[in-house]
């Protein structure tokens, strides 16, 4: 995806994002990925510690990056934390296309996402 379309559904998804949790504030990619590491950690609780605010990031970061290949699932431990082993190397340098490719993963979960509800919808 080329960095203009990519900025444009990243926007696109902010918005939809703010508005569906009523905010006023647009979320950014650290809250993003809190997000998706609770959606998929799968208990909602009110008092995540700093600690497990870090590893709900750890487990969007892996789950996303699942989609392309670089961890595969290895199941969950007793406590109910999924893990995941690496499949290949992360050799992508770089803040800006570590962003970028994690703002690419994020885009697909939720059009995922909106293609299983348009589903139920119907």
């Amino acid at each position: 995806m080329e960095a203009w379309e990519l900025e444009f559904k990243w926007l696109q998804l902010k918005h939809r994002l703010t508005k569906l949790m009523s905010g006023s504030k647009m979320p950014e990619l650290k809250s993003i990925l809190f997000l998706i590491g609770v959606q998929e950690y799968g208990t909602v609780r009110k008092d995540f510690s700093k600690e497990e605010k870090r590893d709900m990031m750890h487990i969007a970061a892996c789950s996303l990056l699942e989609t392309r290949g670089y961890y595969n699932f290895a199941g969950r431990d007793d406590e109910g934390w999924p893990h995941w082993d690496v499949a290949m190397p992360f050799d992508i340098k770089g803040l800006g296309e570590q962003e970028h490719i994690l703002k690419e993963c994020i885009i697909e979960y939720f059009g995922k996402l909106d293609n299983m509800t348009e589903l139920e919808e119907e």
